[in-house]
C-alpha cells in the first residue's frame, strides 16, 4: 500500500484544484446533486438543467467544497426502498449528467465537480465536460475499464464498498466481522488503483449498502480502523434508512425529510473518527457541524501538556 509504505500527501489533486484533508483541516463537504427521477430523497427535484444549476449554486453558497452529480439512482433493494433502483443505460445517464456538469463548471469554475457513476463511458464524458473527480459506488467492480479511464484522466477516485451490481444491490448482507470485511474489500479496490498508477484515492465504507442498521452504526463508531492505509475517507450517511430506523425504534422508519438531526449526529462521530469528506443533501448544516468540530479539535490540540 502506498499509503503505508511511502509518504502520503494530505491533499487531493483535482486537476489543478487542491483540496486539503486530515486532522488539521476542516472536513470537506460534498453536496449531492441528483439529476434523477427516482433517487430515494430528492428524485425528480433537479432533473431540469436550470433547476440543477440553481441547486448547485445554492449548495456552493452554503459552503460546499465539492458537488457530486449523479444520473442514476443507487438505492439498494430491501424493505426500505422496495425493489431498488433500475439500471440506466450509459447513453441516458450521459444525457442527464453531461449538460449539468458543463453548466455548473461554466457558472462556477472554481468548484470541484464529481461524477457519481460506475460506468467508464459516462466517467469519460463527464471528465471531458469538466468533472474533476469520479465517485464509483462499486469500487471498480462495475466496469473493468474504469481504472484506466481514471488513470488516463489523472483525476481522483472515490472507491466505495458495496455488494452486488447496480440494480440488484441488496439492502442487507451477512458478515462475520463487518469492519474487517469492508476494510479488506476496500484494500483490494485500492490495490487496483495503485496498479493503474492512480495518485489520489478516497475510500468510502458504503454506509447503507448491504449493511444492517447495526453494521452501519459499527462502521461509523469504528471508522478509525479504516484509516490505516493513510487515505482520506468519505462518508455518506445523509438521510439514509438506517438513520430513520434509529430515530423510530420499534415503530418503523422516520420519513426521509425528518432525518437531518440524526444524519448530523452520525456525520459528527464520523468526522471525529477520521472522516475527511461528508457527502450530504444538507450542505449548510453539515458545513456548520464540520466547522465547529474543527475549531474544537484545534483548540484541544493547542492546549499545552500538563506535567504530572
Amino acid at each position: 500500500m502506498s499509503g503505508v509504505d511511502q509518504p502520503f500527501r494530505r491533499s487531493i489533486d483535482c486537476r489543478g484544484v487542491s483540496l486539503d484533508w486530515g486532522e488539521n483541516v476542516r472536513a470537506l463537504v460534498m453536496g449531492i446533486l441528483n439529476v434523477t427521477p427516482d433517487s430515494f430523497s430528492d428524485g425528480g427535484l433537479f432533473v431540469g438543467l436550470g433547476a440543477a444549476v440553481d441547486r448547485a449554486g445554492v449548495m456552493i453558497e452554503e459552503g460546499a467544497d465539492l458537488i457530486d452529480v449523479g444520473g442514476e439512482s443507487s438505492r439498494p433493494a430491501g424493505s426500505a426502498y422496495g425493489a431498488g433502483a433500475q439500471v440506466v443505460p450509459a447513453e441516458e445517464e450521459m444525457a442527464r449528467v453531461v449538460p449539468v456538469i458543463e453548466a455548473v463548471v461554466r457558472n462556477f469554475p472554481d468548484v470541484v465537480v464529481s461524477v457519481d457513476t460506475y460506468k467508464s463511458q459516462v466517467a469519460c464524458a463527464a471528465i471531458a465536460a469538466g468533472a474533476r473527480m469520479v465517485n464509483d459506488i462499486t469500487g471498480f467492480r462495475g466496469d473493468v475499464e474504469m481504472p484506466g479511464v481514471v488513470a488516463e484522466a489523472g483525476v481522483p477516485v472515490v472507491l466505495m464498498h458495496s455488494f452486488g451490481s447496480p440494480g440488484r444491490m441488496p439492502h442487507e448482507s451477512r458478515y462475520i466481522d463487518v469492519v474487517t470485511e469492508v476494510k479488506n474489500s476496500l484494500l483490494r479496490a485500492v490495490a487496483i488503483a495503485e496498479k493503474h498508477g492512480i495518485a489520489d484515492v478516497i475510500i468510502d465504507p458504503g454506509f447503507g449498502f448491504g449493511k444492517s442498521v447495526t453494521d452501519n452504526m459499527r462502521l461509523i463508531s469504528e471508522l478509525s480502523s479504516l484509516c490505516e492505509p493513510g487515505l482520506p475517507i468519505l462518508i455518506g450517511v445523509s438521510r439514509k434508512a438506517s438513520i430513520g430506523a434509529v430515530l423510530e425504534p420499534g415503530s418503523g422508519v422516520r420519513p426521509v425529510g425528518e432525518r437531518l438531526h440524526g444524519s448530523l449526529a452520525a456525520a459528527s462521530v464520523a468526522i471525529q473518527n477520521g472522516a475527511s469528506i461528508i457527502r450530504t443533501h444538507d450542505v449548510k448544516a453539515t458545513r456548520d457541524v464540520a466547522a465547529v468540530l474543527h475549531a474544537l479539535c484545534s483548540s484541544l490540540r493547542a492546549q499545552p501538556e500538563v506535567a504530572v
